[in-house]
């Protein structure tokens, strides 16, 4: 199948994406504003053209302990959620890092907390960065920002899934989930065959009763002294992710006075602020961070240099905000604009925040 040119959601998206990606297994369930995903592959129906399999599970928890068992097999898999829904996952996403399985998680996020609203929000940025559920282990996080990284984020997605056998996020804005553009949508990869599988996860569980060992996939290990040896192990594997794996965008960072941060759709929001306040003499350059983790610390860092401040603008009270102030060591002053609710800022609005809060 070539490439297509389409125009979609971003959730119509990411369900297009999966089947192209050769995704073996979806298992979902509805919130919104992410519901787009599960009826746009129920529409398309891939078990009858890939084999992919298609579930509405019973609840979140449901769904995130089918991803388990799917891992563990050495399918490619995945869910979707959005906030409160993924909150519900937390307990299996740890036990999927915890068991070094590969699997990919859509969050697309809404106001909270508790229910919240079914409007945009960025406010899930802790839960996706430091961990979400229990015990000391990360996500790779990709955060997209048009509709178009919503369907290249899903082949990135799995392929490091696969690579560091560790679960990846896609954290996505109700913004960009509901949002229409253009997309080239890529060729469909061939689905691999079960000796396939075998050969590219050895650690895969596989149900051998021909006298081989076989894998036991868990998350359990009584003896301490095991359980730290584990521990160690993914905190060598999250080293080698931050060297390899961080992502990050500069727009006009040389030769500005001030910066902007922003992540998803907030960036482009900003990118337009940025072209207001050159109206008015203001030169600010701005960076996206596209791995939320690993974070762009250094990247960050350097760009700071000889700068007079930097404004972080997010869907949320300051999150990331923590993250940049870490990076630039209290070097210039760092500060936060933000709406809640589901309110999503204007351009002018970016513009009066880094006037009154950085330039001042």
């Amino acid at each position: 199948m070539k490439e297509e040119v389409r125009l979609m959601k971003g959730n119509e998206a990411i369900a297009h994406a999966a089947i192209r990606y050769g995704c073996d297994g979806y298992f979902g369930y509805p919130i919104t504003p992410q519901s787009e995903v599960l009826e746009t592959l129920e529409e398309l129906m891939p078990w009858e053209t890939t084999g992919m399999v298609v579930l509405q599970a019973e609840s979140e928890v449901a769904a995130i302990n089918m991803v388990y068992g799917g891992a563990a097999t050495g399918k490619a898999v995945m869910t979707s959620s959005s906030s409160p829904g993924v909150s519900l996952k937390q307990e299996g996403i740890s036990y999927i890092a915890a068991a070094s399985l590969p699997a990919l998680i859509l969050n697309v996020m809404r106001g909270g907390p508790g229910l919240g609203t079914i409007q945009p929000s960025q406010a899930d940025y802790f839960q996706a960065t430091k961990g979400g559920g229990h015990g000391d282990y990360h996500l790779i996080v990709l955060a997209p920002s048009t509709v178009q990284e919503m369907v290249d984020f899903v082949g990135l997605g799995f392929d490091l899934a696969f690579k560091y056998t560790n679960p990846v996020m896609i954290l996505a804005d109700g913004i960009v989930g509901q949002m229409m553009e253009k997309v080239v949508l890529p060729e469909q990869r061939p689905r691999r065959t079960d000796e396939e599988i075998r050969r590219q996860c050895p650690w895969a569980a596989d149900g051998r009763k021909d006298g081989r060992k076989r894998n036991v996939i868990t998350s359990l290990e009584l003896e301490s002294a095991k359980m730290e040896v584990i521990n160690h192990q993914l905190q060598e594997r999250y080293r080698t992710i931050e060297q390899n794996e961080t992502r990050w965008e500069e727009i006009d960072v040389e030769g500005a006075d001030y910066l902007i941060v922003a992540f998803g759709s907030i960036a482009r929001i900003c990118t337009k602020a940025k072209e207001m306040a050159a109206e008015k003499g203001i030169k600010v350059g701005i960076i996206r961070p596209i791995t939320l983790w690993p974070f762009p610390t250094e990247a960050i860092e350097k760009a700071a240099q000889g700068k007079k401040g930097i404004l972080c603008v997010e869907l949320n009270a300051g999150q990331m905000i923590e993250d940049v102030r870490l990076a630039v060591h209290d070097s210039i002053p760092v500060e936060h604009f933000g709406r809640l609710g589901g309110i999503i800022p204007s351009p002018e609005e970016v513009v009066v925040a880094l006037e009154e809060k950085v330039i001042k």
